[in-house]
């Protein structure tokens, strides 16, 4: 019956969009969707629809590959220089996932993921731990921080 509910619920916020949704859900749920957003747009190349859900504070940061970028165009740049490759996608762990709940309008999301690279032929995969900081300022969620670094956890035998 429990993972009846749970089916029913997602069901549910897919059907409704999960901004609609993530009332019901609280910080979490909108969280995880504002996230969820994010890999859409990534993945579909829309570094439009990216840029909407990063903070245009001038210290938004995203760390990556160790150096710092500050501001949201800095991140819109080098990402689009990552997309430049013929395959390019962002593979969440969302069932791995961790949402820390700083207060009602701040929270941290720990995500790990595969990143998917290279050629079509044979695209390498990289595996990544992303730190979300997220930011909840006139009504909207965004993206304040980002903080991305490889997985050096031993991968499990399969």
């Amino acid at each position: 019956m429990k993972n009846m509910l749970a089916v029913i619920t997602l069901s549910f916020g897919l059907a409704t969009g999960w901004q609609a949704f993530g009332a019901t859900i609280g910080v979490e749920g909108e969280v995880r969707a504002l996230y969820d957003r994010f890999v859409t747009a990534q993945n579909a190349r829309d570094l439009d629809a990216v840029r909407q859900m990063l903070s245009d504070r001038p210290n938004f940061l995203w760390i990556s590959d160790g150096k710092p970028f500050w501001g949201r165009e800095a991140m819109i740049g080098r990402m689009a220089s990552f997309q430049q490759a013929e395959v390019w996608r962002v593979e969440p762990e969302f069932a791995s996932s961790k949402v820390v709940q700083i207060d009602g309008e701040t929270a941290y999301l720990h995500i790990p993921l595969v990143l998917v690279l290279g050629r079509k032929e044979d695209p390498a995969r990289f595996n990544w731990l992303v730190e979300v900081l997220c930011h909840k300022a006139a009504g909207q969620w965004r993206i304040a921080a980002l903080f991305t670094t490889e997985d050096k956890r031993p991968m499990a035998s399969k």
